[in-house]
């Protein structure tokens, strides 16, 4: 459902009381595969997806903070599983990067998370255990390009973010034409249910993804609304990253 060197690049917008539609932040996500070491019963290629999330302009004087977020996610391209996540994540001065590493063998996550402005400091460290295929955020929106999409039946994700799994619900709602940077298309909408108690976020709000009813299935549009306000994300251009010959 996605060519090796897809990007997507998408812009979103905040609305809140008299604010609307103010651009916020920029998100990026690619996907390439990359030759690896091959070992028996290892595929001879990975998968390595990135997300890329940075917030720009009104959203950094709203909250006099600015936002970056880097995700690496390698993939086992065979069952389609995430082996490792790594992550930089940027709040103003507050820095953390962190690495998940899965071992499908064991059925066990090893969490890993430290700051690099105080190297002295001990790293936190978490494990959990999991049975099967296992996504990350980033993996999770790719192996949810992948499922076979049916009104009114729903499926289930098992995601890990921080050092923990989440079982997450998804409905499919339905099918719409939709204006969209690729022209005017069908569309299928998802809501994952990703808010709540023993979700991956907690608190109440809504979430809801439009994707190309194609057998690309490119996320076009996402909506997000919680007790902040509504974010309207858009997918804004596809393009496809060379590759080295």
């Amino acid at each position: 459902s996605f060519q090796n060197g897809e990007e997507l690049v998408y812009e979103a917008e905040f609305s809140r009381a008299v604010l609307r539609n103010v651009d916020i932040a920029d998100f990026r996500f690619t996907a390439v595969q990359q030759p690896s070491n091959s070992q028996p019963g290892q595929a001879a290629t990975g998968l390595v997806l990135t997300g890329d999330i940075a917030t720009r302009g009104f959203f950094s004087k709203l909250f006099n903070i600015r936002i970056h977020e880097h995700i690496e996610s390698k993939v086992d391209p065979v069952a389609f599983s995430v082996l490792r996540t790594t992550k930089l994540d940027e709040q103003g001065k507050r820095v953390r990067i962190s690495e998940a590493v899965f071992d499908r063998s064991l059925g066990k996550i090893t969490w890993t998370e430290r700051d690099p402005n105080q190297p002295q400091q001990q790293p936190r460290v978490a494990t959990a255990s999991f049975a099967g295929t296992i996504q990350d955020v980033v993996s999770a929106i790719y192996f949810v390009r992948m499922q076979t999409l049916e009104v009114g039946k729903p499926f289930e994700l098992q995601v890990s973010d921080s050092g923990r799994v989440y079982r997450l619900p998804v409905n499919v709602v339905e099918r719409r034409r939709m204006k969209t940077v690729l022209g005017r298309i069908n569309t299928i909408r998802i809501n994952p249910e990703l808010f709540g108690d023993e979700r991956l976020i907690r608190g109440k709000g809504k979430f809801s993804i439009w994707l190309s009813d194609d057998q690309r299935r490119i996320p076009v549009r996402a909506h997000l609304s919680n007790n902040l306000g509504t974010f309207e994300i858009k997918l804004k251009r596809v393009a496809t990253i060379p590759q080295p010959q």
